[in-house]
Order: C-alpha cells, then sequence, then structure tokens
C-alpha cells in the first residue's frame, strides 16, 4: 500500500475540518439548542503549523459524508522529488497538522463569555465546598453587654418570682400606692413624677469593657422620695445623649420636678434605680406627635434650674436654655428673685428649630407687651413712681407697676451711691424709642 505524502495528508486533514465546519454550520441553521455553532478559522500561516504526533483516525471526528478517501493515489499524481524527505518506515505513526498561531477575533469568533460558559465546569465538576466559617470571637464591649443582659433577665426573673404578697402585708396605704407604682413602672415602663430632694456622690466600681480592669468611679446620683422609697437617678440618666450638663447643673436640680422610669428595684433595701433619660424620649415622641407644625399655641414648661443670667427649662422632654428676653419683657438683674426650680410656667410654641429639632418656645409672650399702650399711660413729661430692678453700664433700669421698664439716669444732684436695687424712686418721662420699644426717664428723687 503506497505511502501519502506530507502534502497529501495537510491537504485532507483541512478539507476534513472545512467539512465539519460547514456541517456544524448548517446544523446551527436549524436552532438546535443543545450545540453551539462553530466558529471559521482564521487562515494560519504556513510557519505557525507544528507537527505533532497523535492517533489519526482515533482522535479526529469525521462524519459519514466527510469520510477519508481510498488510499490509492490518484492516477495523475506526480512522483516525489529528490528534495522531499523520504517516506516513514511502515508502521511508524502518521502526523496531524496543529495549529498554534494567535489570530484576532473576527466577526464569527464566540465572544469571551460563551467561552468561559462552555469552559466553566458544572455543578458536579465545581470545586468542593468551602469549609464552614470559625465563629467569630466577640469583643469584649460585646461580652459586657452581652453579661449586663443576661444580668438584667435574671434580675427581671428575680422579680416575678418575689411573693410581694407577703413583702407588702405590713405596708401603710401610702407605702402600698408608693409601691404600685415603682412596680407598675418597672413592668411597664411607665412614667413617674417626683420632686429631687438632693444629689449623693457615690463611689461605684465596675469592669471597663475595653481594658477588662476593674476602676472605680465617683458619681453623682440624683434622690427622689416621694414618701419613704428612695428612687436614685445616676448621672449617665438625668441628661439626654449629647446635651450632658456640666457638674453645678446637675448640683442645682434640687426642688426641680422631674419624670423617670424605673429600671431596677430593690425590695429588701427600699429602694430604686430610674432612668430620666428614658423618660424623655418617651415625652419628647408624645410631644412631636401632638404639636406638629403647629405655632403660636400654649405649652407648659417646668424651671429645672435658675441662675442670675440663665434658666434651664424643660418642656416636652426638652432641656432648653433661656435668657432674661425669653422670660421678660422687663429687666431683671437676677433671674433667681423671680424663678426657682420645680416652678410651673406657660410658654408659647413659636415652632422647632430645623437644626437641633428643639421647640422654640418664649415665656414672656404668654402675656402682650407692657410697651403698648405705655405712650397713653405715660405720656412724656409725666411723673411716675418706680422700683430700681437694675443697674449696667451707669443706666438704671427702673420697672412701673404695670410692667413698663424705663432705662433711667441720674439728675445733676444725686449720686450713684445714693441709689440701690430696689429702692422706690420718683422718675420723669423724657422721651420713648419705639423702634427699640424703650422709654428713657430721669431719677428725680428717692421716694
Amino acid at each position: 500500500m503506497p505511502r501519502k505524502t506530507k502534502a497529501q495528508i495537510e491537504a485532507e486533514l483541512l478539507s476534513q475540518q472545512e467539512e465539519a465546519i460547514q456541517e456544524k454550520t448548517k446544523e446551527a441553521s436549524l436552532e438546535t439548542p443543545e450545540e453551539t455553532p462553530i466558529p471559521k478559522e482564521a487562515p494560519v500561516p504556513e510557519e505557525a503549523l507544528v507537527l505533532e504526533e497523535v492517533p489519526v483516525p482515533e482522535e479526529v471526528p469525521v462524519p459519514e459524508e466527510a469520510a477519508t478517501p481510498p488510499e490509492t493515489p490518484p492516477e495523475n499524481q506526480e512522483p516525489l522529488s529528490p528534495d522531499e524527505p523520504p517516506l516513514e518506515e511502515e508502521g511508524a505513526p502518521l502526523y496531524s497538522v496543529v495549529m498554534e498561531a494567535e489570530s484576532s477575533p473576527g466577526k464569527d469568533d464566540p465572544p469571551a463569555e460563551a467561552a468561559a460558559d462552555e469552559a466553566a465546569p458544572t455543578p458536579e465538576e465545581s470545586a468542593p465546598a468551602p469549609a464552614p466559617a470559625k465563629p467569630k470571637r466577640r469583643s469584649a464591649a460585646a461580652k459586657t453587654e452581652t453579661e449586663a443582659e443576661k444580668l438584667q433577665a435574671q434580675r427581671r426573673a428575680e422579680f416575678f418570682h418575689t411573693d410581694f404578697k407577703e413583702l407588702d402585708r405590713d405596708l401603710s396605704p401610702e407605702q402600698l400606692q408608693e409601691w404600685q407604682a415603682i412596680y407598675a413602672s418597672y413592668r411597664s415602663q411607665s412614667i413617674l413624677a417626683g420632686e429631687v430632694t438632693g444629689v449623693d456622690t457615690n463611689t461605684v466600681t465596675f469592669q471597663n469593657p475595653e481594658t477588662g480592669q476593674t476602676e472605680r468611679r465617683t458619681i453623682r446620683s440624683l434622690v427622689i422620695i416621694s414618701y419613704r422609697v428612695k428612687v436614685i437617678i445616676p448621672e449617665t440618666e438625668i441628661w439626654a445623649a449629647g446635651e450632658e450638663r456640666p457638674d453645678h447643673v446637675t448640683r442645682s436640680l434640687v426642688g426641680a420636678k422631674v419624670e423617670y422610669v424605673i429600671l431596677e428595684v430593690d425590695r429588701a433595701g427600699e429602694c430604686a434605680i430610674a432612668s430620666r433619660k428614658l423618660a424623655m424620649q418617651k415625652q419628647r415622641r408624645r410631644f412631636r406627635s401632638l404639636h406638629a407644625g403647629e405655632s403660636g399655641v400654649r405649652v407648659p414648661c417646668r424651671v429645672l434650674t435658675a441662675g442670675p443670667k440663665r434658666c434651664l427649662l424643660e418642656c416636652g422632654g426638652f432641656d432648653i436654655p433661656c435668657t432674661q428676653r425669653d422670660l421678660s419683657y422687663t429687666a431683671i438683674a437676677d433671674l433667681r428673685e423671680k424663678y426657682r426650680p420645680g416652678q410651673e410656667l406657660e410658654a408659647v410654641l413659636k415652632g422647632f428649630s430645623p437644626e437641633t429639632g428643639k421647640p422654640v418656645i418664649s415665656v414672656k409672650e404668654v402675656n402682650p407687651n407692657p410697651f403698648d399702650g405705655a405712650e397713653l399711660r405715660h405720656p412724656v413729661g409725666c411723673r411716675r413712681q418706680a422700683v430700681i430692678s437694675g443697674k449696667y453700664a451707669g443706666g438704671i433700669f427702673c420697672s412701673m407697676k404695670d410692667g413698663v421698664t424705663c432705662l433711667c439716669l441720674y439728675s445733676n444732684n444725686h449720686f450713684d451711691t445714693q441709689f440701690a436695687i430696689g429702692d422706690t424712686v420718683l422718675i420723669h418721662i423724657t422721651r420713648y424709642d419705639e423702634r427699640r420699644k424703650l422709654i428713657y426717664a430721669r431719677i428725680l428723687a428717692k421716694w
């Protein structure tokens, strides 16, 4: 049987590949979903052809129409030239052409995504499932929080298993009523109100969640005793988050009336721990829902602390600092003379601040401005009796009985040392300032 030349083998393989491509193209035109059309390969230069030893009959799939032609050479085949390589011995393996040249992607080339999808392994052949992730370690703060929650749950369980009927057997009606209110606040988080009796300084020992070390800390606590039970509000539960006040403000809360929610109950020790901060959150939600979008309505407020120039008011769960201009039309030398902790007031709600969300209130606008109509009651040139209410930068503020404040100067024959705050004097009205709403006068004599 005559051997085929190298050129014949290459020609046969190329023809087989072209026929296979044509066959697959025909099958793709029938829109068969299982098969993907094979793109036409770009021509490969001769220098990229490499001979590789592979068994041809078993590896190269050939359709029936593209069967291998008979091995008898054609009649017009020319004899081999002496320059061509000699034929291999019988039994030597044939050689197939492997194209290794990198051709640029053409129009018929499949996209890279499709090739990647074809090459992607099936679920059965995919990589083994990863090992289960190890549980993350809890931080010290998380551990401390978990321990606190467990301790709180344990205390609540002890509370519910306490025989209060036996403990409250010998209580008076007033004591029983006081404890019943504390029990209800502890179980349902209802709000209680009471007057601050004093401020205690306590030293507590606790474990720092960040360092894990035991530390001692001195804290101040508000003490509220409605009848016999001592309710303690630690300084960490007095102010809302981000609104903490200095220590001297905390000490000035004695006498103020505050709302609180019971956090812990020590029935044997006859005391309880409460939180004003939690009560403030509840009050704020209710106040916003009741007065959202309102302006000009009157709302109740309460004085928490009073200083010479400022007062701290509580309105709807909000702590609002106010100056003399917000409280009174008249000049007040020392606000502590007129306002005290626990005093109930009424204010006009003017809206909510867009920056802080707190309500904007005015206590003085509850009553009309006494300057309105004062020119008719106290015309220029008249003499009136007034009381010296303050001194500032050489000027003397004098208040009349109808609430009108006059800015006065001394007459030529008087000295400042002759007059003190609280003295009654006789004044002479000189002029009115409509823009600043001020009345100017002169002190004629001490009356």
